[in-house]
Formats: C-alpha cells, sequence, structure tokens
C-alpha cells in the first residue's frame, strides 16, 4: 500500500506540477484504496501541497486505519454531508473511495461522494482514479457508476476494465508495485502485447531482400461498387512491407483498381479451377478473401472454390464470413480442406452471425464475452480469430489469448477493416503464425489511428488528447507508412505500461 500511494502521489505531480498550487481533495473509501488515497495525501502534503481528505464513510480494514493515522497530522479532514460545494476551491480530485474489490453500482455516502467527484470534473478539475474510477467492475469490465478519471493509476496490472471502459479512465497508468510485471506468468489469462512484444516479432527486411522474399498478396473481393474496400486493402499492405500484391475483382471493378492503384496487379474473380490457379494459388504466398466482397448467391462458392485451391495462408474478412452465417462446420471444412494457417477477423456483429446457431448469442453477449469467447470458433475451425473492438482480443486453438489496446475512434470509420487486412495480410505472408501476426496488425493499425490524430494539448496543459474530427483513414494510412519504426527501450520506472486516452474529452 505504501509503495503503491508514493508511486502515484509521484506521478500526480509529475503530471499535474502546474495545478498542484490549487490544491488536492482525495476522496478516501473504507476499504484498501482508501488507504492508497491516504498514502497519496501524506506524500503529496509532505511536498508542500495543500491537501484535504473527504471520509464519506469511515476506515474499516486495518491497513487503511494505519495509514490514515501517519497522514491525519499532515493534511486536513473535511467535514462533508454530502454536497459538492467544498469542491470549488480544489484543482485536483483524487477518486480513492472504490477499489478492485468493489462490484455493482455504489450506494448511500459512497454514492453520493462519486456524484461529487463528477460534479467537481464537470466544474473544471482533474479526476485521478486510484486503481479503478469508482463504480467500474473489474469483473465485467463495466463502468456503471458517474466517475470519469482524466488520469487512473493502477498497480501490478493492468485489469479487464482498464481496457473496455477506455473513456471512463482516461489516461491509464500501471505502476510497479515490486510485484513485477505478470505477463511473465503462464496461468493463461490473456496477454496484453505492447511495442516491444511486436518489435520482437515482425521481421526485418534485409539488404538482400527482393519482391519474391518480401512476399506476395492476393486479395479477393471488390464486388460492383466497392472496390475502394479491395484499393484500401492494397495500400495498407503496400505501407506494411509487402513485395507484390495482386487485387482480384469483379469484372465492373477491374478497370477502378486498376487506375487507382497502379501499384497492385489486378485481375478478375476466378470462374473455375484454373483460374484460381493462375491468378492465385500458383502465385501468392498469402490471400486475403473478404474485402469489398460482397453477398451475392455465388459469393460463398467463390470462396469455397479458392480455398480448395489455395492451401497457403489466408485471411479472412467481411463477407467472407458472413456467406457461412450459421454454419462454423461449413467454415471449418473449407479450412480444412486442406489444412491450413488461417486468421479470421471478425467485428463483434460479424462474430455473432457466424455463431448464430450457437443459444443465445447476441452482439451484447458476444461483447460482454469478448475475452473468452472467440475460443468456441478457434476450436471448431482450426484458425486464429482476431475479434475487433475496444480492446481486439486474438485467439488461438492453443496458448492464451493475445489483447491490442491500441487504437482510438479514428478507426471507428467504413473502411478500417480493410486497412487492418492488408496489415493482417503480410504480416501472415511474412510471419507465418496467424496468432501473432494478427496480433501485431492490430496493434499496428491500432498505433497508426494514434499518430494520425492530431495531438493538442488537453484543457489543463497537462496531457494531450487525440483530434478524432477531421482525421481520416487517409491519414491513417499515411501513418502507417512510417509507422513500422519501434521503440524497445524500457518505460520509464516505476511505470510498467501506459495507454492512452483514446476518445475526445467528455
Amino acid at each position: 500500500m505504501q509503495r503503491a500511494g508514493a508511486a502515484a502521489a509521484a506521478e500526480i505531480a509529475l503530471r499535474y506540477r502546474e495545478r498542484l498550487n490549487g490544491g488536492v481533495i482525495v476522496f478516501a473509501g473504507p476499504g484498501n484504496n482508501g488507504g492508497d488515497g491516504w498514502v497519496v495525501a501524506r506524500a503529496l502534503a509532505a511536498g508542500g501541497v495543500p491537501v484535504r481528505v473527504i471520509e464519506p464513510v469511515g476506515a474499516k480494514t486495518p491497513d487503511t486505519l494505519a495509514e490514515r493515522a501517519l497522514a491525519v497530522p499532515h493534511v486536513a479532514i473535511a467535514e462533508w454531508s454530502g454536497s459538492g460545494d467544498i469542491l470549488c476551491s480544489e484543482s485536483i480530485v483524487i477518486d480513492a473511495l472504490l477499489g478492485t474489490g468493489s462490484a455493482g453500482t455504489p450506494r448511500g455516502p459512497i454514492a453520493q461522494a462519486a456524484e461529487a467527484v463528477a460534479d467537481a470534473r464537470r466544474r473544471g478539475a482533474a479526476v485521478v482514479a486510484l486503481d479503478l474510477p469508482t463504480g467500474a467492475d473489474v469483473v465485467a469490465g463495466e463502468a456503471p457508476g458517474p466517475i470519469v478519471a482524466d488520469l487512473t493509476l493502477t498497480f501490478g496490472t493492468v485489469k479487464r476494465t482498464h481496457l473496455v471502459q477506455r473513456d471512463a479512465c482516461g489516461d491509464v497508468v500501471v505502476l510497479d508495485i515490486g510485484l513485477g510485471e505478470f505477463a511473465t506468468l503462464d496461468d493463461g489469462a490473456p496477454r496484453l502485447i505492447d511495442e516491444r512484444w511486436v518489435a520482437a516479432r515482425v521481421p526485418p527486411i534485409t539488404a538482400s531482400a527482393h519482391k519474391g522474399t518480401r512476399k506476395k498478396l492476393a486479395i479477393c473481393g471488390g464486388a460492383r461498387g466497392m472496390a475502394g474496400a479491395a484499393i484500401l486493402a492494397a495500400r495498407a499492405a503496400l505501407r506494411s512491407g509487402i513485395g507484390m500484391v495482386r487485387l482480384v475483382v469483379d469484372d465492373a471493378s477491374l478497370d477502378a483498381v486498376q487506375k487507382a492503384e497502379p501499384l497492385a496487379l489486378a485481375g478478375r474473380w476466378p470462374t473455375d479451377d484454373t483460374s484460381v490457379d493462375q491468378e492465385i494459388a500458383r502465385w501468392a504466398d498469402a490471400l486475403v478473401i473478404g474485402p469489398g466482397l460482397g453477398k451475392s448467391l455465388g459469393t460463398r462458392e467463390l470462396v469455397e472454390r479458392i480455398l480448395s485451391r489455395f492451401d497457403g495462408p489466408v485471411v479472412l474478412d467481411a463477407d467472407a464470413l458472413n456467406v457461412f452465417e450459421g454454419d462454423l462446420a461449413g467454415l471449418a471444412r473449407a479450412l480444412r480442406a486442406p489444412p491450413r494457417a488461417a486468421l479470421l477477423t471478425p467485428h463483434p456483429a460479424e462474430f455473432a452471425r457466424l455463431i448464430a446457431a450457437t443459444p443465445g448469442v447476441t452482439v451484447e453477449a458476444v461483447l460482454a464475452g469478448r475475452f473468452d469467447i472467440g475460443s468456441t470458433v478457434t476450436q471448431q475451425t482450426g484458425a486464429a480469430v482476431l475479434l475487433k473492438g475496444v480492446p481486439t482480443v486474438i485467439f488461438a486453438a492453443n496458448g492464451p489469448p493475445l489483447v491490442s489496446a491500441s487504437g482510438n475512434p479514428v478507426l471507428a470509420a467504413a473502411g478500417s477493416g480493410d486497412i487492418l487486412s492488408g496489415i493482417a495480410g503480410t504480416l501472415l505472408a511474412q510471419m507465418g503464425d496467424p496468432q501473432e501476426a494478427g496480433a501485431a496488425a492490430a496493434w499496428i493499425h491500432g498505433r497508426a489511428a494514434e499518430r494520425a490524430s492530431a495531438q493538442r494539448p488537453g484543457h489543463d496543459g497537462s496531457r494531450s488528447e487525440p483530434h478524432v474530427r477531421g482525421t481520416t483513414l487517409a491519414d491513417v494510412l499515411d501513418a502507417l507508412s512510417l509507422g513500422w519504426t519501434f521503440d524497445t527501450a524500457p518505460a520509464r520506472y516505476p511505470v510498467l505500461l501506459e495507454l492512452p486516452r483514446v476518445g475526445e474529452r467528455a
């Protein structure tokens, strides 16, 4: 507790140095999260910061009582009747009401205190949550409470709530309190990937490389009126280091893709086994099926024909998955004849359609079970599954799920998934492992969005916020082309991980 509180106080002082003279008020709860708050209060007061503490409910745990006793001589204890008026003069409000031991909606005095913190933020205060914003459910990953934090300082490891409720948590910083990095434990829990993880797996392009060693990728899609999806996928692949791209599209889109992307070859959808062999099977090192494919009467037949002739690594996205709606067994047969390295990249609605034969499956159920539900498809198909969302979770038949938390709402636009497909197809061709290729692609995709967002000062000058409006997928593609260098230096101690705010400030 002392390590957690001291590390949190140091981080607050570092990030909000210009605001400290305006004072800090700490809402300390009855449990150990409140104990962390008392340690923070004492540490800041020792540095000359004016600190007041409010206790909506008295301290209860032995550690919290001990830390309260140590802090009381150095801080002011504020009487509070439930009104938010007492907060007007404070510049920083620290939420130490409830932590990981809580669940559900706050009640009674804690609920009143949480509303007061939310009101202080509406008046301009910066809110710092210790461990979790009050009201967040660490197990379900939901945040029914009123508190939205500008900064969440958590300890030891990131929690699911931090990944799901990014809007509620603001910037997330994980601090070491002497437990080390939990990612090294072989306990089957999902593993959050980071820049160092990606850098260690994306293969370098050597001095002797040529277009063949950089691999050849076929992209099948581009139905009438949807040539843009295939073009976006091709541009993403070219900006991700592929050696050659061939766009295999509907006749109606052939002229459009050739004019729009002269760096790619182009061909027509195959109509028989011979044309599949010529356009794809004898040429490509990897295949992406789906961007702008459409869902006509012959689409499933086209997908199955191609998969029956091409035995290399494949990425299936969008309508290449939708044509197997409710027929996971049919998809499994198509992928296992012959067996291959395969990556499926559904968003939650596409995933729900794919397993529609399973009772009770809705988009809401997919979102609620996002850290586990993908294994139902990997076990039946043998394919890796990249379940898009906040966060993106990548499953394989063996090993724990991988989680990517990069990105922001710039990616919440039509065509974003096509860009991801192009990145994933490139990395699958070059890496071979579909889960690792999918995870690296998701992280790179997200980082390109982060870089594309014009960064501007935060409302208090202490941080930056993504500029979502006015940033397009064209900006993401530009950022992607420059985003393949990695900073592998360790984070500054005691920081284990930093996740930036993903949305514009509410």
